[in-house]
């Protein structure tokens, strides 16, 4: 019986015990464990740790990219009642202080010599941190085999005290501290129990049965990311074989690779292999590329139930799958049923689409908060919804406050924020509630749909109230827009700072003869300006006039973690950008 994290893998041993349960790409070439293998790795981190005398509770942090030693320390820890603090491997030092400290973590593992070189000064600082090891070796540094070594040579002297404290281990124990990324200040630990956990995973598992013990599930969003976390246990627990990327300039190799059946991923990488085929298509010519965008208009037009879907539109769609969206799944692997995207708002054309190709869309919903999934678009109509994210499972609680908050009850709500009572009464209430901050609307039929981010709802200097991600989200249909920031808080006017698609705009500026010496150029152009005045005029007929953009500025480089423009989790960070363009914004209101 699944209770507890760990459990999954004695579900996998009993169930399917894989030849492959997980493998990873290294330097070009696959690296594969079989279940026994991933067994052995797992007990012997178990043993190590209680060789160098940890105790239940202690915490632990890995700082990783997604690869198998990931789950072998993260069931080692767990089985053995440890709490393991994972951490994005790009946030700042302050952040990797702060959550290292806050966390009282005793030891730390890095993957690689340079995580440890960007870590080495922060484990000095910091006086609860009693050891570093990495996953790479690297010379003169304590190596994670390490630990394993002192397990196998202690293994007869301290399995059975592995095997009690395993049984000690409670469903309600803490499993996971996971500090939020969050968009603004420090992030947050959120305390996630065993039973926080598993139990999403098995509410998630009644969304993906159309995936078969034995499928390949390509992993390459963070394991630091909860949606990616539990999906790792969720395709354990189904029986599927995990395979990690190389990195995320090899995804759409490794999917290729091993025909991959599904992966977890942000709307915004989504968007980026969407763009890349619809690229393909552009560069095609004379009636294959007329066909190509003829196919798109067919799937533009998609609707999952099957009922609205006339005879004369399947025969279209029909041919759009066997001419076009046939070389889309083979781009994919062939083989590719189902994507789960999750993070931020999908755009519904890209759903309508991929269905419309026989790859499942299935977007859903939730916060690291509620570990994660709160609604999820299941395979088949009605609980299917394009524009929406999903349908609320009767063991997960929803309502919606007077304001429009979301509120959500249930067995897979945190425990509170670690060491912090205050915040954690903030986001729960007496009676149980948590409050998620976002705004959306629930029907009879349980599906849910959000409008937006409470926090992030604004209001203009005339008192109406601006929700901007529902306007990004239409502009982002656009070809010619890459990513949008909606602005306008106490201003007399809804505007926006759009990055362009410059491949699109590159494109385009050569037909229409348009030179420009880069993107700087590019964007200052006045013809230029003019075809996104255009374009923007299209897309605000589809909205109200408070939320019409009446201004926009171009900006020439692209937002990223990287560059502090987006959190690790692809969410724009409003408040940053809007200090690094405040000169862009004196100009669209008029302030110089």
């Amino acid at each position: 019986m699944v209770t507890r994290t760990f459990d999954v893998l004695s579900n996998a041993e009993k169930k399917f015990n894989h030849d492959i349960a997980l493998a990873v790409k290294r330097e070009g070439k696959w690296e594969t464990f079989s279940t026994k293998e991933y067994r052995k790795n797992a007990d012997l981190i178990s043993l190590g740790l209680l060789a160098s005398g940890l105790e239940k509770g202690d915490k632990v942090a890995i700082v990783t990219n997604n690869r198998p030693e990931w789950n072998f320390l993260e069931t080692g820890l767990s089985q053995i009642g440890c709490v393991q603090v994972t951490i994005y491997p790009t946030i700042s030092e302050t952040e990797y202080r702060h959550i290292l400290s806050h966390s009282e973590s005793k030891l730390l593992f890095v993957a690689s010599e340079a995580l440890y070189h960007k870590l080495k000064p922060v484990f000095d600082d910091t006086p609860n941190l009693m050891e570093i090891y990495t996953i790479d070796e690297v010379d003169g540094v304590k190596n994670w085999k390490e630990i394993q070594q002192l397990g196998e040579s202690k293994e007869s002297e301290l399995r059975p005290l592995l095997e009690k404290r395993r049984d000690e281990v409670q469903p309600d124990d803490l499993s996971t501290l996971i500090y939020t990324s969050g968009t603004t200040g420090l992030s947050k630990g959120v305390m996630l129990t065993h039973n926080n956990i598993v139990s999403n995973v098995k509410l998630a598992d009644e969304f993906i049965q159309y995936l078969k013990p034995g499928d390949r599930a390509l992993s390459f969003l963070p394991l630091s990311h909860i949606l990616e976390r539990t999906g790792n246990y969720l395709w354990q627990y189904h029986g599927l074989q995990i395979y990690y990327a190389e990195n995320i300039e090899t995804i759409g190799d490794d999917m290729r690779d091993i025909k991959a059946n599904t992966f977890i991923t942000v709307p915004r990488v989504f968007e980026k292999v969407y763009d890349k085929i619809v690229n393909k298509g552009r560069e095609l010519k004379g009636i294959k590329k007329s066909l190509f965008f003829w196919a798109l208009e067919v799937g533009d037009k998609f609707n999952p139930d099957p009922s609205k879907r006339s005879a004369f539109y399947n025969f279209k769609l029909a041919i759009a799958n066997k001419l076009i969206f046939s070389k889309w799944r083979e781009a994919l692997g062939g083989e590719l049923k189902g994507v789960i995207a999750g993070g931020a708002a999908l755009q519904p054309r890209l759903a309508r689409v991929f269905w419309a190709a026989k790859i499942f869309v299935q977007e859903g919903y939730g916060l690291t908060e509620t570990s994660p999934l709160v609604a999820a678009n299941n395979v088949y109509h009605p609980y299917v919804r394009f524009g929406w994210v999903g349908y609320v499972p009767d063991s997960v609680q929803v309502k919606i406050a007077e304001d429009g908050e979301i509120l959500v009850k249930g067995e897979n709500v945190m425990k509170g924020y670690f060491k912090d009572p205050e915040k954690t009464k903030e986001a729960i209430d007496a009676e149980g509630w948590f409050h998620t901050g976002d705004i959306g609307e629930i029907d009879e039929g349980r599906m849910l749909r959000i409008t937006d981010r409470k926090k992030e709802i604004f209001k203009l200097s005339g008192g109406k109230y601006v929700a901007p991600q529902q306007v990004e989200n239409i502009f982002k249909e656009s070809m010619f827009i890459e990513q949008i920031m909606v602005v306008g808080e106490n201003e007399k006017h809804t505007a926006a700072l759009i990055v362009p698609d410059f491949k699109f705009l590159t494109d385009w500026c050569k037909i229409h003869h348009v030179e420009a010496a880069d993107y700087k150029e590019m964007v200052s152009n006045q013809k230029v300006i003019a075809r996104y005045e255009r374009e923007v005029e299209k897309f605000n007929s589809e909205l109200n006039k408070v939320m019409k953009v009446k201004k926009f500025k171009l900006v020439c480089e692209d937002w990223s973690p990287d560059n502090g423009f987006l959190s690790p989790t692809q969410k724009l960070k409003r408040k940053v950008i809007l200090a690094n363009y405040k000169h862009l914004l004196d100009e669209i209101y008029e302030k110089n």
